[in-house]
């Protein structure tokens, strides 16, 4: 970072990714904790001309409140390296990883930790026809916040409907039935354990319209659920090389004790809306917001 008196800071937000709405929300928050924290901040909508702009603005650092494709999957970190900018999150390996479902689950694997069985297929076989067992889950293989989820219920009659929206080719996943819990990474640090408690499946609106869901933290777990969540997070930010900031979610069936925990996926830009489980997660270990912001600025990176 730049040893100017007032380092100044671009924050990255928008851009074209069905996750517009909620980057736009957190790069707005993000900027207002930054101002709080000191420094001279700037707002930038990302779109074709963003290396331009970039350049044109020469920041000391860039925070990137970009949510989905082309923000979060390693494209913009590209960018961003090109341009020699230190960026906040992860570079550019571990966002491709970490946004790619598939690939990650495989990592997961390797470094031991437990994932559901899945695999990708054309969207017209799973239209088509049951490809696995059900109950299981459709999704995109590179969309994050719930984007594009289909849940096929044990006693459904057919395949899903997917929408003409859906990629050609998705995952399907197999349902893990219990709660959701969600462990955020500083660093090496694991935070807490937050579970989410909803009155249905936690999609995108009750990620993020007021009411929609509720976060208990920590949650109310038996300390060896709590343990393996706090060191598979910590091994998943690691296995997939991330750095500053990273979110692991898992789902749990408390039925059948630690061998229901499951981990789904890492999110290497968590979202850090007035709902947002980072936030809370920091301030919970007695950080604030502002002050969160500020660690991730300084962890800021273009070459690690």
């Amino acid at each position: 970072m730049s040893s100017r008196a007032t380092p100044k800071v671009t924050v990255l937000m928008g851009g074209p990714s069905a996750e517009r709405e909620v980057s736009l929300s957190s790069g707005r928050a993000c900027a207002a904790a930054l101002r709080d924290a000191g420094y001279e901040v700037s707002e930038l909508d990302a779109g074709p001309d963003v290396a331009e702009r970039l350049a044109a603005a020469r920041p000391d650092v860039v925070f990137n409140a970009l949510h989905g494709r082309w923000g979060e999957d390693g494209c913009v970190q590209g960018i961003l390296e090109w341009l020699r900018i230190p960026y906040t999150h992860s570079g550019v390996l571990a966002s491709a990883l970490a946004m790619d479902k598939t690939r990650s689950k495989a990592v997961f694997a390797e470094a031991g930790i437990p994932v559901a069985q899945s695999g990708l297929f054309h969207k017209a076989d799973v239209i088509a026809d049951h490809v696995m067992a059900p109950p299981y889950v459709v999704k995109p293989n590179n969309e994050g916040s719930s984007v594009g989820i289909y849940i096929v219920a044990e006693v459904a009659n057919g395949p899903p409907a997917l929408n003409g929206d859906m990629p050609e080719t998705v995952m399907v996943e197999a349902y893990i039935a219990g709660r959701e819990l969600t462990v955020s990474v500083m660093d090496d640090r694991a935070l807490a354990v937050t579970e989410i408690v909803t009155s249905g499946w936690y999609d995108y609106s009750a990620k993020y319209e007021e009411g929609g869901s509720r976060h208990v933290v920590p949650a109310q777990i038996p300390d060896e659920v709590t343990d393996a969540c706090l060191a598979h997070a910590r091994t998943a930010h690691d296995a997939l090389g991330c750095r500053g900031v990273s979110r692991t979610d898992f789902r749990w069936d408390d039925t059948k004790g630690l061998a229901g925990l499951i981990a789904l996926e890492t999110n290497t830009q968590p979202g850090m809306t007035g709902t947002s489980l980072v936030p809370e997660q920091a301030a919970h270990i007695g950080m604030s917001f502002p002050e969160l912001c500020d660690w991730i600025v300084k962890d800021a990176s273009c070459d690690r």
